[in-house]
């Protein structure tokens, strides 16, 4: 009993035995119970799915809220929010991927569900590695703050180009040092045949298995952004681990939902801009007040209204530019001749 109430990176041993049994019964549902058979997600499923993962990541938030401190519980929603907004550009840069090696949706759970298992263990690597840091060198914080506001101004700047996937130096590497298929073998990551010049049977990774290790590769690169966020809000290590992984759970069914139509959120890019720019100031903001810590409810309604901003007038205006010219544009717009 004793090892129950030791504490784990400065929480007792059993909240972290509940939140990694969640975890593990999350993904045994998912892949042992709902996805046993590669088949293709429809978006209402989705929908459905990713509502579910984040009534869960919300939940587990009140938990917090109640077991913790009311502190805690907000910082663990902000944390939530904020990685949930950051995923939305792991959703385009997915899409690219899947469309760059013609994966058929009905094999990309399987590489998602996968890529989320390692996401799971980097994530906590590079977040032990953050809070070891951040308690061995406070100023840390600092250069994290200093990372966020320099990250959302440049995210407000025109000019971001779209990802070149066929210059990306992982892939480079990956064709260099592997032996790669050069068309999908189901929904295998590997296969075993024979070397086109020797005839030796040999092991080969199919585009599969490439477009996995990309998506993992992606996911550290996006971590860059998304851990200094979070420890900008908090340094507690088991809110910091718990809603960046609560937050990516969903991240396969909010993909198959949202993959679609993500060009419908193109100005939820400059609200992530400015959350990203306020959480690094409010670091110095706290400093010069003479505050011990930002207050935590101005930090989670910011978030909140951000987002919410961002969504709403993504959704407002697509939609306008959607829709056809009206009489009047068409005479205006016309041309000598047209009548």
């Amino acid at each position: 009993m004793e090892f129950i109430d030791t504490l784990v990176m400065g929480k007792p041993a059993w909240m972290w035995a509940i939140f990694m049994t969640i975890v593990v019964i999350l993904l045994a549902v998912d892949l042992g119970l709902f996805h046993r058979k590669a088949r293709e997600i429809g978006v209402r499923e989705s929908l459905l799915l990713s509502a579910f993962y984040i009534t869960i990541g919300l939940a587990f938030g009140v938990w917090v809220w109640i077991n913790i401190g009311p502190t805690s519980g907000k910082e663990y929603l902000t944390g939530f929010l904020v990685e949930k907004t950051l995923s939305m550009d792991n959703i385009f840069v997915m899409s690219l991927i899947f469309t760059y090696f013609g994966i058929p949706r009905i094999y990309q759970h399987r590489v998602l569900f996968y890529g989320i298992l390692g996401v799971i263990l980097l994530r906590g690597i590079v977040i032990a590695l953050g809070a070891w840091l951040v308690a061995s060198f406070h100023w840390v914080l600092y250069i994290f703050a200093l990372l966020l506001i320099f990250t959302g101004i440049k995210m407000l700047l025109p000019g971001d180009d779209e990802p070149d996937i066929e210059d990306n130096f992982a892939l480079r590497i990956m064709r260099r040092f592997l032996r790669i298929t050069p068309k999908l073998h189901g929904q295998r990551f590997f296969i075993r045949q024979p070397d086109d010049k020797t005839g030796k049977i040999l092991t080969w990774v199919t585009p599969l298995f490439v477009a996995m290790i990309l998506i993992e590769i992606v996911d550290v690169i996006f971590a860059l952004d998304s851990i200094p966020a979070i420890f900008a809000i908090t340094t507690d290590t088991f809110v910091v681990y718990t809603s960046n992984i609560f937050a990516i759970l969903g991240l396969r069914a909010l993909y198959f939902a949202l993959a679609a139509v993500i060009d419908r959120f193109a100005y939820l890019k400059p609200a992530l801009a400015m959350i990203l720019v306020f959480i690094g100031s409010k670091i110095f903001v706290a400093d010069l007040a003479g505050w011990e810590k930002f207050p935590s409810s101005v930090s989670l309604s910011v978030t909140v209204a951000l987002i919410a901003g961002g969504i709403l007038y993504s959704l407002w205006r697509t939609q306008r530019d959607d829709e056809p010219p009206s009489t009047n544009d068409k005479v205006h717009n016309a041309k000598p001749g047209d009548v």
